[in-house]
């Protein structure tokens, strides 16, 4: 069964859902004969005794990149698909237009290349002093932002358009901003309750508080899980990193949102 897009939880009035993730839930747990943890798939119901079920699956599966899952005994993309399998929720890698793809492309080969500081931990180097350069920030400052506004811009270049992505180096100011530009913003919840809000191309914002936060953009979609590039990062996912990397990250840890300029 296809994850439905949104969040399954107690009191869903689905009767099809509830009996598809009793049934399962029976499966993956052999409670054929376990009275204590067997689900009555003929019962509609999503009660307490499903949410707790569901708990404890959580509890012992993992998502798709091995992590745990959330112990909350809803049934977001992440738990569908540990609990039906990775081909029941959606995947997208294709950005909804030209300008959006080549946006990707640009940042991928600064994946490719390997852009790094120099030195280390300088937030400096050819290539990040012309990323801050473009948003006018000098030297030895964060450039999370100066990158994807770069990819933005040498993107527009290629596609011979002006670029519509607000011109800063701060990911807080590019959210706060964004929409008076003509772009759209996702808040975190309702990326989380519908996961196919967000789609390759979107700049993820997170707040990190006092006034600074991360971004980066997305290449990948698959349920609740996001394939990015990042500036300014490295594997250990932090905001000061040293520099460009392909993550992936839980829709759940965007917790700021998503702006969208698709329809810019």
């Amino acid at each position: 069964m296809k994850y439905p897009g949104r969040i399954i939880r107690k009191g869903e009035d689905d009767a099809l859902i509830v009996r598809a993730i009793k049934e399962q839930l029976n499966i993956m747990f052999g409670s054929g004969g376990d009275t204590a943890l067997r689900l009555d798939p003929d019962n509609p119901v999503f009660g307490d005794k499903v949410v707790s079920t569901i708990r404890l699956f959580q509890a012992r599966h993992v998502d798709a990149e091995g992590r745990p899952l959330r112990q909350d005994g809803q049934i977001g993309s992440l738990t569908w698909a540990a609990l039906f399998g990775r081909d029941s929720v959606v995947t997208s890698d294709t950005a909804p237009n030209e300008y959006l793809a080549a946006v990707l492309s640009q940042a991928s080969e600064a994946e490719r290349r390997k852009v790094r500081e120099v030195p280390v931990n300088s937030n400096r180097g050819p290539e990040v002093e012309e990323y801050l350069h473009r948003v006018g920030v000098p030297p030895g400052n964060s450039w999370c932002c100066a990158f994807v506004f770069w990819c933005f811009d040498e993107a527009a270049k290629s596609v011979g358009i002006s670029n519509p992505m607000v011109k800063t180096a701060g990911c807080l100011d590019h959210w706060n901003r964004a929409e008076s530009e003509g772009a759209v913003r996702i808040a975190n919840k309702d990326a989380v309750d519908s996961p196919s809000l967000v789609h390759p191309g979107m700049v993820f914002i997170m707040d990190h508080g006092a006034g600074k936060g991360h971004t980066g953009l997305i290449e990948r979609v698959e349920g609740g899980l996001i394939t990015t590039i990042e500036g300014n990062t490295d594997a250990s996912k932090t905001r000061e990193g040293g520099g460009v990397y392909r993550l992936t990250r839980k829709i759940l840890e965007v917790n700021k949102g998503f702006i969208d300029y698709s329809g810019v």
